[in-house]
């Protein structure tokens, strides 16, 4: 589980059966842990130094926006149990890739657009939270199948917001909680089909 707070960005240095990324600061991880890369959760399989490894499977490359050598992640290490919830439920796992299609300055703020896939429609509301790459954000509007999010300086200075620009391409997690309603909802939308689905619960408890 994470939050949705970049503690870091990195910068990938190899890519194959999985990638290298070098991590912006020593996050103090262990082999085995935990670690969102813009968003999706993977396990640390190597580290030397501030050099990081993942084997990525092939479900995930097809999920995600597969990074380039050269180019930047965020980096948010997996939340502890005693920690402060900053963000919002992230999961790490990636339901969709999304197109930056408008990007425009106000005040040192960034007022972005993305463009994501119309299936998902049911899936945001204005001022629910987003993840984008990683990040915890707020859904400033609805238009089609398109959302807006003002981004403050900070985060633009701390994550790879600051190069989102019309073509840039993000990761997507929609709000776990706005998932599991949104499937009850269409479970239930007529009485044989909510029978359906109270019946598969009551057999998975027992």
């Amino acid at each position: 589980m994470f939050t949705g707070l970049i503690e870091t960005t990195g910068t990938v240095k190899s890519t194959g059966r999985g990638f290298q990324v070098e991590a912006g600061k020593n996050l103090d991880l262990i082999r085995g842990d935990s670690l969102a890369v813009s968003g999706s959760c993977l396990t640390v399989t190597k580290i030397e130094g501030r050099q990081l490894y993942f084997d990525v499977s092939p479900e995930t490359f097809r999920r995600i926006v597969a990074p380039t050598p050269g180019s930047k992640v965020n980096l948010e290490r997996s939340m502890s149990a005693e920690g402060r919830f900053h963000g919002h439920f992230v999961t790490g796992h990636v339901d969709a890739v999304g197109t930056v299609t408008k990007a425009r300055q106000t005040s040192g703020f960034s007022e972005i657009t993305v463009s994501y896939p119309r299936k998902d429609s049911l899936l945001l509301v204005e001022k629910g939270s987003i993840t984008v790459s990683g990040i915890s954000l707020t859904v400033a509007s609805l238009n089609g199948n398109s959302f807006t999010v003002a981004v403050i300086p900070e985060t633009l200075k701390a994550t790879t917001a600051g190069e989102w620009k019309p073509g840039y391409r993000v990761n997507l997690e929609f709000d776990i909680i706005g998932k599991y309603v949104t499937q009850a909802a269409l479970a239930a939308r007529s009485k044989e089909s909510l029978r359906e689905y109270l019946e598969q619960y009551e057999t998975g408890r027992s």
